[in-house]
């Protein structure tokens, strides 16, 4: 049985990618800052529960000590993720855009990702077949968001793409340091999520489907690369 772990599970993506994970037959904990609404996520989901904010060590470390207690871990995906919006939910744009601003999405995005696999590390290290999956985004690419003529050059926003930008280049370097272990970024495309305001042209059905099919990858299969449904992408 493969046991999954997923960051910010409680609703959107994680929601919907712990659905599919669990129909796979996946032993999933949903991960949720808020321990009622990933309570109540887990009831209707049929999954398990674990209390995680990825921007605490405290609660990271509990929830590693929790999941080990209950045998362990093979699959993590680093999915809890936030957008810099402004009150009216636009993005923040470089005019507005300051060093707080910056601290605090970098604070989940990017420090939450390698306070969580640093924590799950000697769990994953454990498994047969493990993997890690971090929810990247098109944003992220430098290729599309200096091509004049791709959708994601018209994006104003300056802390959210730089935060997914890092996050690939922390896939790469974790997948280099652990050949043993399948790390990858995905990027799931412009989803319907609170992340953006609920603005986004994607169902979270189609959106989770990257997630879904990095989640499930073999011994054999690629890592250190960055997805989207369609194959590689340009980073």
């Amino acid at each position: 049985m493969t046991t999954t772990l997923i960051t910010g599970a409680n609703k959107g993506l994680g929601f919907e990618t712990a659905r599919r994970l669990t129909a796979a037959g996946h032993t999933v904990y949903v991960g949720s800052r808020d321990i009622e609404r990933g309570r109540r996520a887990a009831e209707r989901l049929g999954t398990r529960i674990v209390q995680l904010d990825v921007t605490h060590d405290a609660s990271v470390q509990a929830a590693a000590k929790s999941i080990e207690a209950d045998g362990g871990l093979d699959v993590l995906i680093n999915n809890a993720g936030i957008e810099s919006l402004d009150a009216d939910n636009n993005v923040i744009g470089a005019a507005d855009v300051t060093a707080d601003v910056m601290r605090h999405l970098f604070e989940t995005n990017v420090f939450g990702t390698v306070r969580v696999t640093h924590a799950f590390l000697p769990l994953l290290r454990r498994s047969i077949a493990p993997v890690v999956v971090n929810v990247s985004s098109g944003l992220a690419s430098l290729t599309r968001v200096t091509d004049a003529d791709a959708p994601a050059y018209a994006y104003p926003g300056v802390a959210y793409p730089a935060s997914k930008t890092a996050v690939n280049m922390i896939t790469v370097q974790y997948a280099k340091a652990f050949p043993g272990m399948r790390i990858n970024a995905v990027e799931p495309g412009f989803t319907k999520t609170d992340l953006n305001g609920n603005t986004g042209v994607q169902t979270v059905e189609q959106g989770a489907e990257i997630i879904v099919r990095m989640a499930q990858v073999g011994p054999d299969g690629p890592t250190g690369g960055y997805f989207d449904e369609a194959g590689p992408l340009p980073w």
